[in-house]
Formats: C-alpha cells, structure tokens, sequence
C-alpha cells in the first residue's frame, strides 16, 4: 500500500441494516459498497453516460476498490491475509444508451491487481441498472479468499470440545 502511496482511510458505515462483511470458512463476503464523498462531503449522485463521463466512472469504481480494501483490512487484521480476490460484482447506475459498464468496473479490478498483483485478478460481472441506491453511480461488491483460520476458532472449538466432556 505505501509503495502505490495508497491511504485506505476508515471504513465507511453500513447505510441499512447490514454488516460490511461476513466470514464463512475461508471466505470473505464484503457487502456492495458505493463511492466515497468528494472533497465537498458529498457523495456522487447521477448516471454515468449522462452526468459523469466513462473517466469519471472509472475513478469512482476506484474509491469503491478503496473502501472495500478498507473492509477487508478491518476484518482481517491485514491485507496480508487476502489469499485471493475471488468474485466481484459492480453495478453501473447508467444512462440507457450506455455500454461500457466493463470499462468502469476496470476501476477496481485494477486497483485489486495494483493491491494483490495475480491474487488480485478475479472472476467479474459487470452489469447496468436503472438506479442504485441514493442515485449513486457504481456500487460493487466482492468475495475474497482467506488465508489462515478465522480467529478465535480454534479456541472457541476447545473451549466447546471441553463443555462436551
């Protein structure tokens, strides 16, 4: 991260009623995420190929690449532990007419391979939608594979092995 001068920052809130991440085995299912606010505070609202450019779409899917690297660092302690990026699924909030969804969601995919060199090269959809929520432009979310067991397993395996005794 330091040697692509990348600062992660805090992980953004969930804004429903869900959690950013939930662990399953050796998986990592990171909730979909959307662009971080501007130097403004705002967050990007509107359809790329109508308010925003393919470009301006592009570095949107980065921010979201950021805030889910942010996500995974949080849950995992280090980004050392991210085996492999696994699945990732971006959505483009587009104008009908527009037909490079691939090309904007290459914001994060890019980022991941910068991030995690071949670990970071994953399966992908990359799809429009008519809206997403709050009018946000991208959203996307993704699985990762975990490397070393999930922590606290292996005691909460012992401490339930010696109740059973």
């Amino acid at each position: 991260m330091k040697e692509l001068n990348l600062d992660l920052g805090a992980v953004s809130a969930p804004i429903a009623s869900y959690v950013n991440a939930v662990r399953t085995g050796n998986l990592l299912f990171l909730a979909g995420k959307g662009p971080r606010a501007g130097a403004d505070g705002r967050r990007p609202m509107g359809k790329v190929g109508r308010e925003y450019t393919l470009e301006q779409a592009y570095e949107h899917a980065r921010t979201v690449g950021m805030d889910l690297l942010a996500v995974m660092r949080a849950e995992l302690g280090s980004l050392d532990r991210v085996k492999r990026v696994v699945k990732v699924l971006g959505m483009v909030n587009a104008d009908p007419e527009f037909k490079d969804h691939p090309k904007v969601i290459n914001g994060c995919s890019d980022l991941f391979v910068q991030v995690f060199g071949e670990a970071g090269k994953h399966a992908r959809s990359a799809v429009g939608m008519g809206s997403l929520p709050m009018g946000i432009p991208v959203e996307i979310e993704c699985i990762v594979e975990v490397a070393g067991a999930t922590p606290g397993k292996p005691a909460a395996k012992k401490a339930a092995k010696k109740k059973r005794r």
